[in-house]
């Protein structure tokens, strides 16, 4: 088979479409023929060698996938040769095929493109595990989104109004807020020219966060009492200042999760509560995917540089 191999640390262009050995499925595992992936800050981040995939996992990038199960291991109990799935990953996603753990399997939600189901199962998960399981979010609390026009925050604002909460969301451009708002953003904020903080001053009974330090004193002045914010990602640096007396006060918490480097038990869990929660909603059509634009795989060098512009909205797709 064939998968895109970091050939070095670097930029997009060292990234490069070679044969590889073919994946084997062990116990409790299927291998999957990738029809599509995804891509993912994530997998900038490996690009560059600062973000290694957890141990023992493949060392291809690619967090997410869909095509057709073409193998099955011992042990593993529901699917078919054949099925059509998407699939949660640790990595491998950028290959012609992978083997995934089966409890991080889904069906294709009916009336979804295979090809854009890939688009879902990162932001699905991500969304679903920080916003409801950690966060707890509840009908008529208000969430905030930072980078609302990303794949996690056009999931995230399409979600959280699903289930009757309030939107507030920042993104950096006219067309970006315009299209957060046509997905059920109630408050968009252009956070080059506007303080979010001060918009959102004490309403956010839940923050999704992408931006780690540099929004960290911020997004406390932005919490409700009672305030939850939820840091998964670190674009905005990883030391901060926080004022313990301000999140006191409020009876705020902070949590800092990943999703990656999870057990394979605790990302099957995830994987069932988006399968009994999430997919309903996308197969009703209350929610959807949301696809910037679909790139040849082995062009994976030109998707890269698309994220790395931050021109686009929701999720850039990889096909086979």
């Amino acid at each position: 088979m064939h998968a895109i191999v970091i050939a070095e640390p670097g930029g997009p262009e060292v990234l490069r479409w070679r044969e590889v050995p073919d994946p084997r499925p062990g116990p409790g595992e299927v291998v999957i023929d990738v029809v599509a992936s995804a891509v993912n800050r994530a997998d900038l981040l490996q690009r560059r060698g600062l973000y290694d995939p957890p141990l023992g996992e493949s060392p291809y990038p690619g967090l997410e996938c869909s095509g057709r199960i073409s193998e099955i291991g011992e042990q593993v109990e529901g699917w078919r040769i054949g099925d059509e799935v998407c699939a949660l990953l640790a990595g491998g996603g950028y290959a012609e095929r992978v083997a995934v753990p089966a409890e991080q399997l889904l069906p294709v939600p009916t009336g979804t493109v295979l090809r854009d189901a890939a688009a879902l199962p990162e932001v699905t998960c991500t969304v679903w595990s920080n916003v409801f399981m950690v966060a707890r979010l509840r009908r008529g609390e208000t969430l905030l989104v930072h980078g609302g026009a990303s794949g996690i925050g056009t999931m995230a604002i399409q979600l959280a109004k699903a289930f009757d909460a309030r939107v507030i969301t920042t993104a950096g451009s006219p067309g970006k807020l315009a299209r957060c708002r046509e997905l059920g953003a109630d408050v968009t904020v252009d956070y080059r020219t506007e303080d979010f903080a001060e918009i959102a001053r004490d309403q956010a009974d839940v923050i999704l966060d992408i931006m780690g330090a540099k929004y960290l004193g911020r997004n406390v002045t932005a919490l409700a009492s009672g305030g939850r914010l939820v840091v998964i990602g670190l674009q905005g640096g990883t030391v901060g200042e926080l004022d313990l007396r301000s999140l006191m006060s409020k009876r705020a918490a902070v949590h800092a999760t990943t999703l990656r480097t999870r057990p394979v038990p605790e990302k099957g869990v995830i994987v069932k509560g988006v399968r009994e929660n999430v997919w309903p909603l996308i197969e009703a059509g209350a929610v959807q995917p949301v696809v910037h634009a679909a790139v040849p795989m082995a062009d994976a060098a030109r998707a890269h540089r698309m994220l790395e512009a931050g021109e686009q909205v929701g999720k850039i797709v990889l096909i086979v």
